[in-house]
């Protein structure tokens, strides 16, 4: 019932997300799952069901997910929660009192609050490196180094790490690496493909996709592994809805559509803002300069749809273009249809404020959205005029 199916080979990824976890209601021949709305189900015999026993510890729809996502993905299991967050603390459940995580140093500011905040008063030690250099996190290694944590590309500078050197790094000792994959998707990228143990994912973003749903999801290979966290999803109860996952599979069917466009806009936008004069510098891995560039064309199938930069005139700017967008609308999140504008080091990553980890306050972070990249240029070009 967990373990996803094998599709034929020879399908592409378009087509598997229409159809991956995706099976006619056997009742009514409905081609959309059913939004299976049930805390509970009847039994035929005491502890004798169909399956279903309890929607916290499995639920029709969540399975129906659960499985397209795990395809996606190109693994074998996969787990939905009910946020990113959720996934994130549940896979660092797997660890002792006393072990260590290496993890980036350009990190989201929730996973950071999480790591440092919550879990480090579990007995959790945390080192966190510039994981785009492989002999940083190398470097970093201890005996008891138990997990690596990588974002790829990062949030909110959008660094890449190289997953496979990571991959080597981390199984050299005794250690397994774990892959945020919420900013690439499974569209741009698959990590287990290259040697990761976990892949994770805030659904709520470009899996979802249209900002109504909040969710998160691992997916690995590993069937022992996957048993201690099947176990921690339901001892936990950290578990979506049927309607947030009905909403992530409705997601899921369009994801390779609408990543196509994130990434033709935001390679668009990218290519207009370095060549704007009160713009001092922007991050995008699609750019030639870009010191990944390589790398995002052989680890990635396309860039990706988030974009940032810096002004000339510093934070002051920042923020008035912040507020002077139109179509842009200012919000935290991303990954959705509509784009997004935002200040990361007071917004997303104010829990990183007074840390190494600190971001430039003057740094704007973009969510390009599937909109005309030419209606989304001129917005950001009237934005930009209000500051000279």
């Amino acid at each position: 019932m967990s373990e996803a199916k094998t599709p034929p080979e020879d399908l592409k990824f378009e087509t598997l997300a229409v159809h991956a976890g995706m099976e006619p209601d056997p009742t009514t021949g409905a081609i959309m799952t059913p939004i299976y709305q049930t805390s509970t189900y009847v039994q035929d015999d005491v502890a004798q069901h169909k399956g279903y026993e309890y929607s916290r510890t499995d639920n029709p729809t969540r399975t129906a997910l659960q499985t397209a996502l795990a395809v996606l993905e190109e693994g074998r299991y996969g787990l939905a929660f009910a946020s990113g967050m959720a996934a994130i603390d549940t896979v660092l459940r797997l660890l002792k009192p006393g072990d260590h995580i290496v993890a980036g140093n350009d990190l989201y500011g929730g996973t950071y609050r999480l790591f440092t905040q919550i879990l480090a008063k579990t007995g959790l030690a945390f080192s966190f490196v510039d994981t785009s250099k492989p002999q940083d996190i190398e470097n970093a290694m201890r005996a008891n180094t138990e997990l690596v944590w990588l974002e790829t590309p990062t949030n909110p500078k959008l660094k890449l790490a190289d997953i496979a050197s990571t991959a080597r790094i981390a199984h050299h000792g005794s250690a397994r690496l774990a892959v945020d994959n919420t900013f690439a998707s499974p569209a741009l990228q698959r990590p287990l493909t290259l040697g990761a143990d976990f892949v994770i994912h805030s659904s709520t973003k470009y899996i979802g996709g249209h900002s109504d749903m909040v969710g998160g999801a691992v997916i690995l290979n590993n069937e022992e592994v996957y048993a201690q966290l099947k176990y921690l999803q339901n001892g936990i109860g950290a578990v979506p809805g049927p309607m947030d996952c009905f909403l992530a599979l409705r997601g899921v069917r369009t994801l390779a559509l609408r990543m196509r466009t994130h990434c033709q806009n935001a390679q668009q936008i990218a290519e207009y803002l370095q060549t704007h004069t009160a713009v001092k510098e922007v991050y995008y891995p699609g750019l030639n300069n870009h010191p990944q560039f390589e790398l995002a064309k052989r680890q990635m199938a396309a860039p990706g749809g988030m974009v940032s930069f810096t002004l000339h005139a510093g934070e002051p700017a920042a923020r008035l273009v912040a507020l002077n967008t139109n179509l842009f609308s200012l919000a935290e999140s991303l990954g959705g249809v509509e784009s997004l504008i935002e200040l990361p080091a007071p917004m997303t990553h104010a829990s990183v404020a007074d840390s190494p980890l600190a971001i430039d306050p003057g740094l704007v972070r973009l969510s390009v959205g599937v909109e005309h990249a030419e209606d989304l240029i001129e917005d950001l070009a009237q934005a930009l005029a209000t500051i000279n």
